[in-house]
């Protein structure tokens, strides 16, 4: 499951795009205006039971979070909202024809980040129309929940959603752990480092919760739930590895654009065709269609910024003796460091611990 930040910086700083600016300010504040405390909506008769349920649920996860994983106690995911729509936002990516870097917004206070988002998906597809009009391969998808970096836990924190509220058991575990590790630590210009520690946090914490919180049923129905995801990511761990090595090459052998566009497509038919096979394996289970039906250099570097540092996270949860609050302390003492020695360290302890 992916997640995004997207930085509200209409609220924090002067921007120039005005009708960028208007739709964020708007789309806040509408979400802001919808969420109501939890106990209010369990004290409402009108609200359905298998609301109710999931509503207590994601109460004793935003506890689990405080006492066992050490995220922050703050006003976060102690309201829910409904959107009457099916994401929070959309977010929009960009890349060049022949990379897989992803163009960047830059912003005061947070930085760059490689997406935009947006309340209105209308809005955000004619962003990606005028991407495409530049030359670059856009991809726009839905985010079920962001976070705003604890900036305004001071307004009721980010809330519970309609968007993600009856995702699986384990699924909704990892979403808020995710989205709250991003209030633990934020590293401004470096969206890899952000979701990668992020990702690494919903996975560490999401596996320790159903092992602890969750029925048999509940883990038996999402280790089926994962066991997928986790395939998909191969093959699209795969596919990315493929198309950079295309991309190198060409560039080392000047091939003219026809023969780049060429190998190109051979390697996303390739990806297409393999998915329809694995997907048969999953008896036709058709969650990543919508993905694949619009695989491009775009959608696989937004899908490296979740994948491509975690195990080197994962690998340094275990040098710190699985503690989390050492884990914390070693990750903001990393993120000091300079954006190379980041990476460099966080692969050195991955191969260590494959090793």
């Amino acid at each position: 499951m992916q997640s995004a930040i997207v930085v509200l910086l209409a609220l924090l700083a002067g921007c120039a795009d005005t009708r960028y600016y208007a739709q964020s300010v708007a789309g806040q504040v509408q979400l802001m205006w919808a969420a109501r405390p939890v106990e209010d909506w369990l004290a409402d008769p009108a609200t359905p039971e298998p609301l109710q349920q999931r509503l207590r649920q994601a109460q004793d996860m935003r506890r689990f979070a405080v006492t066992e994983l050490h995220l922050p106690d703050n006003a976060s995911y102690h309201r829910y909202a409904d959107l009457q729509r099916r994401h929070a936002v959309w977010n929009v990516v960009a890349a060049p024809e022949f990379s897989l870097t992803l163009k960047t917004w830059c912003f005061p206070v947070a930085g760059c980040v490689g997406y935009r988002g947006y309340f209105s998906e209308a809005d955000a597809q004619a962003q990606a129309a005028q991407l495409r009009a530049q030359g670059l391969e856009a991809s726009v998808y839905g985010v079920p929940a962001y976070s705003t970096l604890g900036w305004l836990n001071w307004l009721g924190g980010d809330p519970l959603l309609n968007t993600f509220i009856h995702y699986p058991e384990g699924e909704v575990a990892r979403l808020v752990f995710h989205e709250l590790s991003h209030q633990v630590v934020y590293v401004p210009d470096d969206t890899v480092f952000n979701e990668s520690f992020a990702t690494a946090v919903e996975r560490v914490g999401g596996a320790d919760w159903l092992q602890k919180k969750a029925t048999p049923q509940a883990r038996l129905a999402y280790a089926v739930f994962e066991t997928r995801r986790a395939q998909f990511r191969a093959l699209t761990r795969s596919t990315r590895f493929r198309l950079l090595q295309v991309y190198k090459e060409n560039r080392a052998l000047a091939l003219d654009n026809k023969g780049q566009v060429a190998m190109k497509k051979e390697v996303l038919n390739d990806f297409r065709q393999t998915y329809q096979t694995l997907k048969s394996t999953w008896g036709g289970y058709p969650g990543y269609d919508a993905w694949v039906a619009q695989a491009n250099n775009a959608a696989f570097g937004a899908q490296a910024a979740y994948d491509e540092l975690v195990p080197g996270f994962e690998a340094l949860f275990e040098r710190q003796g699985r503690d989390w609050a050492r884990f914390y302390d070693a990750v903001r003492q990393l993120a000091t460091h300079p954006k190379d020695e980041r990476v460099r360290q966080l692969k050195q302890w991955t191969s260590q611990s494959q090793g």
